[in-house]
């Protein structure tokens, strides 16, 4: 086996900067349930001794420190309320009660909901924070708004708001864009030059198709993203755009607004075929993901996952421009063996 000549902080960059890396960088993303199954698995304490078990270069996210009012424990910062629900093998906070549900005006909402305020968070310790991770990439800021406010008008009302309340959609996403671009760029003056990648998300894609008409994207979404993708670009990191589901059709357009990384490959959704994918953006952006956690990860054999692996390094990793990691978080339901199997396929066939 060669010999790692790079930190993962190194081999992220050096993909990124369409550079041959010493070795493919790898990803970890995973409940808390699949990440404590692993680590009894493993017989390791920490997530870096897990990460240097597995050969794993996953980035460290920066956390503000939160000073404002306080919280309910079965609230969050925007005041929606959240109960776990427990699927069996694990469990999820969901969101249960909406606090923007029954308005009907911009009018309503601004005489009885109080926006946080970006002075509710501290930054003053985000260079303590990444000192015991000085060789991972760093991950800061980014923005994923509509996720918030379907919680904030609950699911079914904030899709239909988009055709019959698209002033209502335009003031929260401006009110909750402003907070992610606040709460970014003061983590940039924070840790000046140690952010590599922001989170510029949202979910546009169902198994099928787009969630989203591509006009609703340019109207809503795609001009507020950009405006926070230039200023990723402006500190000097890069955007990383995650998306779940069917997206390719809006990919040229995310491609133009600045996107660099495109998460997560969901291969098997209509129209994510990775060969098409890797023929047609392959050039203009570094795949990330493509490990399927939908069967592969959760009900296929050790074999099946390692043969996936070695497919994804072929046609992915064609040239360069990818990062092995599984296409979400992974879940308990995941065997712990066909997630070492992942690691080591990708260790094993990920050398130049």
């Amino acid at each position: 086996m060669p010999r790692e000549t790079m930190t993962p902080r190194e081999r992220w960059l050096a993909v990124l900067q369409r550079q041959t890396p010493d070795r493919l960088p790898m990803d970890y993303w995973t409940t808390p349930e699949a990440r404590a199954k692993l680590m009894a698995y493993l017989g390791v304490e920490d997530d870096l001794a897990l990460y240097r078990r597995l050969h794993i270069d996953k980035p460290f996210a920066v956390t503000p420190r939160y000073i404002g009012p306080p919280i309910p424990e079965d609230k969050d910062v925007f005041g929606i309320t959240y109960r776990w629900v427990d699927y069996g093998s694990g469990a999820y906070r969901e969101a249960v009660e909406h606090p923007l549900a029954d308005y009907q005006s911009v009018e309503e909402i601004e005489a009885n909901y109080r926006w946080p305020s970006p002075d509710w968070w501290a930054y003053d310790d985000l260079a303590e924070q990444i000192a015991p991770y000085h060789e991972y990439p760093i991950q800061g800021g980014g923005s994923e708004p509509f996720l918030i406010y379907k919680n904030l008008r609950g699911q079914e009302q904030a899709f239909m708001d988009l055709i019959l309340h698209p002033d209502i959609v335009h003031y929260c996403l401006d009110k909750l864009f402003d907070l992610a671009y606040q709460n970014t760029l003061r983590i940039f003056e924070s840790i000046p030059g140690q952010v590599m990648i922001s989170y510029v998300a949202e979910d546009m894609g169902s198994q099928q198709g787009l969630l989203f008409s591509p006009e609703q994207i340019h109207t809503f979404l795609l001009p507020r993203m950009k405006r926070m993708m230039d200023l990723v670009h402006q500190a000097g990191a890069y955007v990383f755009f995650h998306s779940d589901g069917a997206v390719r059709r809006i990919l040229p357009d995310m491609i133009a607004a600045g996107i660099d990384v495109l998460n997560p490959i969901q291969w098997r959704c209509r129209g994510m075929e990775r060969e098409a994918l890797k023929r047609d953006f392959g050039p203009y952006v570094v795949f990330h993901g493509g490990v399927d956690n939908q069967y592969t990860l959760a009900f296929g054999t050790v074999e099946e996952v390692r043969q996936e692996v070695i497919e994804n390094i072929r046609i992915l990793g064609a040239g360069g421009g990818y990062i092995l990691a599984p296409c979400h978080n992974i879940q308990a339901i995941s065997p712990p063996e066909n997630i070492v199997a992942m690691y080591e396929t990708g260790y094993e066939y990920g050398w130049p």
